[in-house]
């Protein structure tokens, strides 16, 4: 089952510090709320073919995963495939300056299997709130007083 999921805000930030922040490996488990340990696994600077492991959780079950990068504007976007994982899946995060900071976009699509077919009808919109809710994290940590960077 193909899911396809986009979701977006403004941030009250400058795009290079909301980008420079959502675009480090890791600072992931920080504002992403399933992921619970992310790495750069090559030692080349972030960059096309550079390689994230992730470990998550996701509708009650661990998933371990690698994307590699396709594009990588430091601040405009990041384009991410899975090399290994439970299905095949692309994640863009795409960063647009606004009136009032930053437009941070991140969509999600993927051809899920195995388990994750077998709940297709509720998978779109469990990873939309998941989405949905990073961009929160992200947004609200990054506007608070001691939020970083």
């Amino acid at each position: 089952m193909a899911v396809t999921v986009q979701v977006e805000t403004v941030i009250n930030r400058s795009r290079s510090d909301v980008a420079g922040f959502a675009m480090n490996a890791d600072n992931d488990p920080v504002w992403i709320g399933g992921i619970t340990q992310s790495r750069t696994l090559t030692e080349q600077p972030m960059g096309k073919g550079a390689q994230v492991e992730r470990v998550a959780k996701f509708l009650g079950r661990r998933i371990e995963y690698v994307n590699e990068v396709d594009i990588y504007d430091p601040e405009k976007e990041l384009l991410m495939h899975s090399v290994k994982g439970p299905f095949p899946m692309t994640v863009r995060y795409q960063f647009e300056d606004a009136a009032d900071g930053t437009l941070a976009r991140i969509q999600v699509s993927g051809d899920a299997g195995g388990f994750y077919r077998l709940v297709g009808p509720v998978l779109a919109q469990a990873v939309k709130r998941s989405v949905r809710g990073d961009l929160r994290r992200l947004k609200r940590l990054l506007e608070s007083e001691t939020g970083s960077p």
